[in-house]
């Protein structure tokens, strides 16, 4: 097999766009996000192309200086008050939607503020509702 014309074509492509295997500016970010928006539409067409951007674009988000104090803030967020307020994003919950699970605004507000924890009582009462494992309200590390 002659690999010439798979590497003439693989120059044309990352001379055209470069952005896929290393993204240097926030012009070549956008065109990524832009393309990428592209390539779901048709995704199990595109899943080689779709990986390799996808790893481009997360290099970029953990090394960009525009993404330095968003990542530091993320870093410091506790687990289980991260998946609160994703599921409370998700769902279009108010604090007083959380009455049964947690209980009253005032207590759910200071578990979102970091002054009070998650209780094993409330994580228990969040998977039910939300048909999670209580795995999720924890750290990885």
């Amino acid at each position: 097999m002659d690999f010439s014309c798979i590497k003439t074509k693989a120059d044309d492509l990352f001379r055209e766009a470069g952005f896929l295997s290393s993204i240097n500016t926030e012009a070549e970010y956008e065109q990524a996000l832009h393309l990428m928006e592209e390539l779901i539409e048709e995704y199990d067409k595109y899943v080689p192309l779709i990986e390799m951007l996808s790893a481009s674009i997360e290099r970029w988000e953990h090394e960009s200086d525009e993404f330095t104090q968003f990542n530091q803030r993320i870093d410091g967020l506790d687990d289980g008050v991260a998946v609160l307020r994703t599921l409370m994003d998700q769902y279009r919950l108010k604090t007083d939607d959380l009455r049964e699970e947690i209980g009253g605004r005032s207590l759910v507000s200071m578990i979102l503020n970091g002054s009070r924890k998650l209780t094993r009582d409330h994580i228990q009462a969040l998977s039910d509702r939300f048909h999670l494992s209580p795995s999720v309200f924890f750290s990885r590390a």
